[in-house]
């Protein structure tokens, strides 16, 4: 995880920094347990990782990527990454539905996916977006995630 550029200093980009190391680490779990072929452990797994992913990519999806696709050098970036998630959620009804051999593929696109965030998107919002800008990204993560246990008070 990306921790060079200071952008985690922002309270939103920090909480979602947090959430993919908690994401990571149940795919991780996820990935495991397909592999040894504990296809019980597996489906609870996948409840979990969805638990973390769902109200995750909703937030930065209404948050920080709505504000972002805004500036039109971010609009076919932002579009990429919400494919990506919706591709992940698809990945992860597979599962669901007992193709637990894609639980490998999905921890590799998912790692993927979380180095584009932090490598790309999140070290560049530090430098285009604004104060107001960041206002306006804390209000709509807030209104999108209010039960969020890594969410700002």
């Amino acid at each position: 995880m990306c921790s060079y550029c200071g952008c985690q200093s922002i309270d939103v980009i920090g909480r979602f920094t947090a959430e993919h190391e908690e994401i990571i680490n149940a795919t991780g779990m996820l990935r495991r347990a397909a592999q040894a072929g504990r296809i019980d452990e597996v489906a609870e797994l996948v409840d979990e990782v969805a638990g973390l992913l769902t109200p995750h990519t909703d937030a930065e999806e209404v948050g920080l990527f709505t504000v972002l696709r805004r500036d039109e050098d971010f609009t076919e970036y932002v579009d990429s990454l919400c494919g990506e998630h919706v591709t992940l959620d698809e990945l992860l009804e597979r599962i669901r539905a007992g193709e637990s051999d894609l639980a490998d593929r999905f921890y590799k696109e998912l790692r993927s996916h979380i180095e584009r965030e932090e490598d790309g998107l999140f070290p560049a919002s530090l430098t285009t977006l604004r104060g107001d800008d960041w206002a306006e990204v804390d209000e709509l993560t807030a209104a999108a995630s209010p039960t969020s246990p890594l969410a700002s008070p």
